[in-house]
């Protein structure tokens, strides 16, 4: 019989991960959430025909946040 604890699957998606997450787990988690809720405030403002500066402070918050995810993934490879 086999240990239930042990996870012999070579595919890194169905291994046990028992650390606790990050402070780059986290801080992707919350540029992610970031990214689309300004994604979201963008289109609402673009649909109910809000002033230009809230549309133009929802895309740059999104520009800003999804770059910084970019960066962050480019700097993880090295």
């Amino acid at each position: 019989m086999t240990n239930p604890m042990t996870n012999t699957d070579p595919h890194p998606l169905h291994q046990r991960r028992d650390t606790a997450p990050t402070r780059a787990d986290i801080a992707r988690s919350l540029l992610w959430i970031l990214v689309v809720l300004s994604a979201v405030a963008n289109m609402a403002a673009s649909f109910s025909g809000a002033h230009t500066w809230v549309n133009l402070s929802c895309g740059a918050v999104t520009v800003l946040a999804g770059g910084t995810l970019v960066v962050r993934s480019l700097r993880g490879r090295r």
